[in-house]
């Protein structure tokens, strides 16, 4: 029978391991209700608690939202570049690590500090601010009202695969400069990849051959688009440089903005406090999307930080080259900053949801842009949208750094849609899975059919700020 072997004095977890209380944030404990298991640290550690990542190895989980600001904003004392992780360097890290990807240093400015992370994301942040943020809303506009006619006449869908899947890489395969036969492509294989299915490696390789293929293109024939001035910007980007940061902008915003747009239709169609104040018209949109960025983060955790001497964080000792993670989650529901979780945070935007200090998120612009505009034009073409299920039978796919909605499955009236939508669907890379939509069963009478805009103000219009 197998054992799990208590960590050497010096982790961080030795403590938690022989007092018997072991954390682990990859077992069943976290994935079914992290936000329990947060509070649970919280009351057991305080504001910083040992934990066990993957592969039972020892980490410090950042729970206070003041500690989480002193870790995100200090690099000096916490470093981004995971080569100081001393399990790694001391060679306890398995090769196989589910963690690579997070713990494998690239050429990326999220790996980075000090003059090289202020070059590579100058660049990213200039690049990306060259952006018009109509522009940004026109592309999300269109793909939003190709989404919908796809399912306007259904009467169902699932949210999650037809649209809150769909709409971010759609609209970052046209900022980056893909062509846009590109973008259903890479919709299957980011989902594919960030799952890790069996397909994953043959879905990052197509992922990163496709961006190899448009850094060349766009070095023989510029366009207005992040791959060129990536590639223009006084910073001399090598062309791996373009790749890794083309690469980092689509991933990112691909799980981060898929994952807001499914979580803010999920409380505007399951909570009764959105509902009656949307529906008093008291909460915009952009209100509602900052009140799910405080409760329910596109990213729970961020892995991660590196200590890069002996310190105290939490009142805790950190050792040098201890692993340092992010909880953002966790942050934000620390009651000494929201001690009633229950009132609304209306205008507050201090949450953790896209961290803070030098790495902060740069494109957190662009993903509030597809969020809500995407969210509008669905709730104004379908205002009648109802959760086809009870809101209990909703289900989720923890990892350690975020939550998935798997499924939102709605009814509406069907509607006839005067001209075709452009098909979004393309061909699969070969051995990549399939998610159909499975007719949810109604749970009341069909609602009347609905051959155009319907009469008087209904509550989505009002949740536009919009009588």
């Amino acid at each position: 029978m197998s054992t799990t072997p208590t960590p050497p004095p010096e982790c961080p977890a030795h403590a938690a391991a022989t007092a018997g209380g072991l954390h682990r944030l990859h077992g069943a404990e976290a994935q079914a209700d992290p936000l329990a298991l947060y509070e649970k640290l919280r009351a057991e550690h305080g504001p910083v608690a040992p934990v066990l990542v993957s592969g039972d190895l020892p980490a410090w989980l950042v729970l206070g939202h003041r500690e989480n600001l002193d870790v995100a904003r200090t690099s000096s004392r916490f470093a981004r570049d995971p080569r100081g992780w001393r399990d790694l360097r001391e060679g306890r890290v398995p090769a196989d690590t589910p963690l690579g990807p997070m713990v494998s240093w690239v050429p990326v400015c999220n790996f980075t500090d000090g003059p090289v992370h202020e070059r590579l994301r100058g660049a990213v942040v200039e690049s990306l601010e060259r952006f018009d943020k109509r522009g940004i809303r026109r592309y999300v506009t269109r793909f939003a009202n190709q989404l919908v006619d796809q399912i306007a006449s259904e009467g169902y869908a699932d949210l999650v695969s037809a649209f809150s899947d769909q709409l971010p890489m759609l609209v970052m395969t046209q900022l980056i400069g893909a062509p846009e036969e590109h973008g259903p492509l890479l919709v299957n294989a980011a989902r594919d990849m960030l799952q890790g299915t069996e397909t994953a490696l043959q879905s990052d390789r197509y992922v990163t051959t496709t961006l190899q293929n448009l850094v060349v293109a766009r070095k023989a024939k510029p366009a207005r688009d992040l791959a060129s001035w990536l590639i223009e910007h006084p910073a001399d980007l090598t062309d791996t440089e373009v790749l890794m940061h083309l690469r980092v902008v689509l991933i990112a915003a691909y799980e981060t903005t898929a994952n807001l747009i499914a979580n803010t239709l999920r409380t505007v169609l399951t909570d009764p406090r959105f509902r009656a104040s949307l529906s008093g018209g008291h909460m915009t949109l952009p209100d509602a999307l900052e009140q799910v960025l405080w409760d329910d983060p596109p990213i729970n955790t961020i892995i991660g930080r590196w200590a890069t001497g002996d310190t105290v964080l939490g009142g805790q000792q950190v050792k040098a080259g201890d692993m340092i993670l992010l909880g953002l989650a966790a942050g934000n529901a620390d009651p000494q900053i929201r001690p009633d979780p229950a009132v609304s945070v209306h205008g507050n935007r201090s949450h953790l949801a896209f961290s803070s200090g030098p790495h902060e998120c740069p494109g957190q612009d662009i993903g509030r842009a597809i969020a809500d505009t995407g969210i509008e034009v669905l709730l104004d073409r379908l205002p009648d949208l109802q959760l086809a299920v009870d809101a209990s039978e909703l289900q989720w796919r923890g990892t350690l750094m975020s939550r998935h909605l798997l499924s939102l499955p709605v009814r509406f009236a069907p509607r006839t849609v005067a001209t075709p939508a452009p098909q979004l669907s393309a061909e699969r890379p070969a051995g990549h899975p399939v998610h159909p939509v499975i007719p949810p069963q109604p749970t009341g009478p069909p609602a009347a059919a609905v051959g155009g805009r319907r009469r008087g103000v209904s509550w989505w219009r009002r949740l536009f700020g919009r009588r």
